[in-house]
């Protein structure tokens, strides 16, 4: 239980006996010292992130008290729990902004030895606003890390799990660095489910509504000012998949979102395009094609290109979603029932056909 008090709390002692088991269990008690502004940040309001820390052990005690947390359980779970927390203390220290989000992920890296939380989730990607944007779960980091070694880079995945915003922040920030001359961002114009009929105005107010998204990040990323300065001298280019044919792509950072509403012909023209000094981003959810007849060119393309050097394909999960926890919970729903709907249709294809009474008499 996290106990948060001006008095002093009691430490328990090394061993102590329990009459409902066997034996004696080992009991271990340490302190972590953590100066003020830091352990504000790490509590979170009303000590939000120390309980989500404190769920992750249910075997160890969590006392706070002035700038000393103690943590006191079996030594296993206790060492364990240190080891958290150090990594969590280091990430706000260096200024990270935390969330249950970053803790839930932290714990899970830990739990799964797969490196240090604070050097996978602290590498800053952009500062926006003084804001820092970062990968926020494991997935995020080795998608990332996926864009800063390969040409070209698939993210698929469900909603939420930030495939096109981690994208366009790798694409600002190869933009400012100087290592492309321009961004382009593009995506098919496919209504989600429903037909919009002809739209007035220009062509520009015709498409502009399809790529709305994409100006939204954008302008979360750059100064508001400065993005149609970039957009009217081409530095900046936002277009619609189809514009795309006939063309060479130089010294760019390309993204094409919504690539589950390509079709097989549309993603070999798209990655076609490529050129020298170029990088392409193809990010997409392969659960949610709203093309009206005829197979996604993204379930097709990783059964293509998957052994081919330099592209890599980037799976993220629902374990990768950043936004409300019931989008992660309604994405696993979905694949369930989507899992359990195929198996009942391949059952209902592969019975055998039913003898006739008269074959059986006979």
């Amino acid at each position: 239980m996290l106990m948060c008090s001006a008095e002093t709390s009691r430490k328990a002692p090394l061993v102590t006996s329990d009459s409902e088991s066997a034996g004696s269990t080992e009991r271990e008690s340490v302190s972590i010292e953590v100066d003020g502004v830091a352990m504000v940040r790490l509590l979170g309001p009303h000590d939000r992130l120390l309980k989500v820390v404190e769920s992750k052990f249910p075997n160890v005690e969590m006392h706070v008290r002035g700038n000393e947390i103690t943590l006191t359980g079996d030594e296993s779970s206790v060492e364990s729990a240190k080891e958290l927390v150090d990594e969590l203390v280091t990430m706000v220290r260096d200024g990270h902004d935390l969330g249950e989000i970053e803790v839930d992920a932290s714990a899970k890296i830990l739990r799964g030895n797969q490196g240090s939380p604070q050097q996978l989730l602290g590498q800053t990607i952009l500062t926006a606003r003084g804001k820092a944007i970062r990968a926020k779960t494991l997935g995020q980091a080795q998608y990332v890390d996926a864009m800063d070694n390969n040409t070209i880079v698939f993210g698929i995945g469900p909603a939420g799990t930030g495939k096109t915003y981690l994208a366009m922040a790798k694409a600002v920030q190869a933009l400012q660095r100087k290592e492309v001359e321009r961004i382009i961002l593009s995506r098919p114009a496919i209504e989600a489910g429903e037909r919009l009929g002809f739209l007035p105005g220009s062509l520009t107010d015709k498409i502009d509504p399809y790529l709305r998204p994409l100006y939204d990040a954008l302008n979360d990323m750059m100064d508001p000012d400065l993005v149609p300065k970039l957009l009217a001298a081409g530095t900046v280019e936002v277009a619609p998949l189809a514009y795309m044919r006939g063309r060479t792509l130089n010294n760019s950072f390309v993204v094409l979102d919504e690539a589950q509403n390509t079709t097989p012909e549309q993603m070999k023209m798209f990655l076609t395009r490529l050129g020298f000094d170029s990088q392409m981003v193809i990010t997409g959810d392969i659960t949610q094609v709203d093309l009206p007849e005829g197979a996604s060119g993204l379930k097709l393309v990783s059964n293509v290109l998957r052994d081919i050097d330099d592209i890599h394909f980037a799976e993220l999960s629902s374990a990768d979603v950043v936004r409300h926890s019931l989008v992660g919970q309604i994405v696993d729903a979905y694949t369930t029932y989507d899992a359990e709907k195929q198996r009942d249709e391949y059952n209902r294809n592969n019975r055998p056909p039913k003898r006739s009474r008269n074959h059986e008499g006979r």
